[in-house]
C-alpha cells in the first residue's frame, strides 16, 4: 500500500511536468519544424519532466521538501530540468552548438524560471488533491497537515503585521 500512497502524491507533479513538457515541445511547431519532429520533441520533454515532477511530489510526501520553500526545489530543478532537456535534445534535437557543458549550464539557469512556475502550480494543485486523498492515504493526510500548518503560519504572520 505504501507504494500506491506515494504514487498518489506523484500525480499532481507528474501532470504539471507532462503538460509543461508537451507545451514547450509543441512550441517547436512555431519554430518551423515538421509536425513529426515537434511531436517527438514534445514527448521527449514531457516524459522526463513528468517523471521528475512526480518524484518531486513523492519527495515532498517523504519530508525531503517542505511546502512553501523554494530553495531546495530550485536546486532540484537545476539538476532535473537540464537532464530533461539533454534527453530531449538527444532524441529530437538539432544539436548543441556550444557543446554539452555550455548547453547544461544555460539550461540550469533556465531551470530556475521553470522551478518558479512548477512550484507555484504545485502549491496550488497539491492541497486540493490532498484533500481528496487524505481519507484513504495516510501520506496524503500527513502532507495535508503540513500544508495546513504552513497556511496557519502565513495567516499568523499577516495578522501580526496589521
Amino acid at each position: 500500500m505504501d507504494g500506491r500512497h506515494s504514487l498518489e502524491l506523484a500525480l499532481p507533479g507528474a501532470s504539471i511536468g507532462a503538460v509543461a513538457g508537451a507545451m514547450a515541445g509543441g512550441l517547436t511547431l512555431f519554430a518551423g519544424l515538421p509536425t513529426g519532429v515537434a511531436a517527438l520533441s514534445a514527448l521527449a520533454l514531457a516524459v522526463p519532466l513528468a517523471v521528475f515532477g512526480g518524484l518531486y511530489g513523492v519527495l515532498l510526501g517523504h519530508g525531503v521538501f517542505r511546502p512553501g520553500t523554494f530553495g531546495p526545489a530550485g536546486l532540484y530543478w537545476m539538476a532535473a530540468f537540464p537532464l530533461s532537456r539533454l534527453l530531449q535534445e538527444s532524441v529530437a534535437g538539432v544539436g548543441m552548438a556550444d557543446g554539452v557543458l555550455g548547453f547544461l549550464a544555460y539550461q540550469a539557469m533556465v531551470a530556475l524560471g521553470f522551478a518558479i512556475g512548477f512550484v507555484w502550480m504545485h502549491e496550488r494543485l497539491m492541497p486540493h488533491w490532498l484533500l481528496r486523498r487524505a481519507g484513504a492515504n495516510p501520506r496524503a493526510e500527513a502532507l495535508l497537515g503540513l500544508y495546513v500548518q504552513y497556511a496557519q503560519a502565513l495567516r499568523a504572520r499577516k495578522g501580526a503585521k496589521r
